[in-house]
């Protein structure tokens, strides 16, 4: 039976979406999965990881993101030592301000957690010396803070998650592996996306981006993202329609024009395509919850 992590038993009883643990060493966990997110960074020893079909050995340095459904474990382990930053990203403005122009954000926070198991492996980030030590600064500041948890720690211990995130996200960019560049490559795709989010979808222009041809770019999004560059966009402008209906009382039409949509009837199909529901049902239901 396939073993899962639940959210009440590895986060802190008052609900904060982020915790860490840390494995100083690391013994031998059963494969399993979770009901959230894991950043996961290798501060000491060696193992086997393995998800799925697909394994690659990790040593000191190497960081990588587990999303939720995806089930791993660690095997051969030779004194293993970790950081383990769980989250909940629904529950976490990840891309906050210019973060989602930072090609390496979406790298490791979008595109490596749901990775296809098939897909080559050493694209994954692996720190130097003086980046991990950095790292580890960090992750003992956010770990101080979820400890103590003073009067505001939720706010500190946000600002300094978001610390890691930054910083990890431009080491990506810094020294992509050559497997890596490829998914830098998607990943600088989505970051012209996500600053043209208003504009038509030029697959063209996304391909030269990436360097690549426009075949080999639609087959390399499509294994990377799970989804074409047009649906990608409309989730995007979905999500943030979804926060502007919850934040603010402007009406739909308004709203739909102004993440991108030309026709608010389409918008209307879209929205309802992505969450089920319409734009009023969705309005109505988060201001009864």
């Amino acid at each position: 039976m396939r073993r899962v992590l639940k959210i009440n038993e590895w986060f802190h009883p008052d609900g904060f979406p982020i915790s860490v643990e840390r494995r100083d060493p690391q013994e031998h966990f059963e494969a399993h999965a979770h009901e959230f997110a894991e950043l996961v960074v290798v501060t000491g020893g060696k193992c086997l990881h393995v998800t799925g079909s697909d394994s690659w050995e990790l040593t000191a340095g190497d960081v990588f993101v587990i999303s939720g459904h995806r089930e791993h474990e660690y095997r051969d382990l030779v004194d293993l030592r970790l950081v383990n930053i769980l989250y909940q990203p629904n529950r976490l403005k990840m891309g906050l301000f210019d973060l989602p122009s930072v090609a390496g954000y979406h790298a490791l926070f979008t595109l490596e957690p749901s990775r296809n198991i098939r897909q080559p492996t050493k694209g994954r980030l692996h720190l130097t010396a003086k980046e991990l030590a950095q790292v580890i600064e960090l992750a003992d500041r956010l770990d101080t803070e979820l400890k103590a948890r003073e009067p505001g720690f939720g706010f500190m211990a946000t600002a300094t998650f978001m610390q890691v995130i930054g910083y990890l996200s431009r080491c990506y960019g810094r020294n992509p592996s050559p497997d890596g560049r490829a998914v830098l490559r998607i990943g600088e795709a989505l970051s012209h996306l996500e600053r043209n989010i208003h504009r038509d979808v030029d697959l063209d222009e996304l391909a030269s981006i990436a360097n690549m041809s426009r075949r080999s770019f639609l087959r390399v999004f499509q294994s990377a993202t799970g989804t074409s560059p047009l649906a990608w966009v409309i989730e995007q402008r979905i999500n943030r329609a979804c926060s502007l209906l919850r934040q603010t009382d402007r009406r739909v039409t308004e709203i739909a024009f102004d993440v991108g949509f030309n026709d608010s009837n389409y918008f209307t199909r879209q929205f309802r395509k992505v969450t089920g529901i319409s734009p009023r049902e969705y309005r109505m239901r988060q201001g009864s919850a």
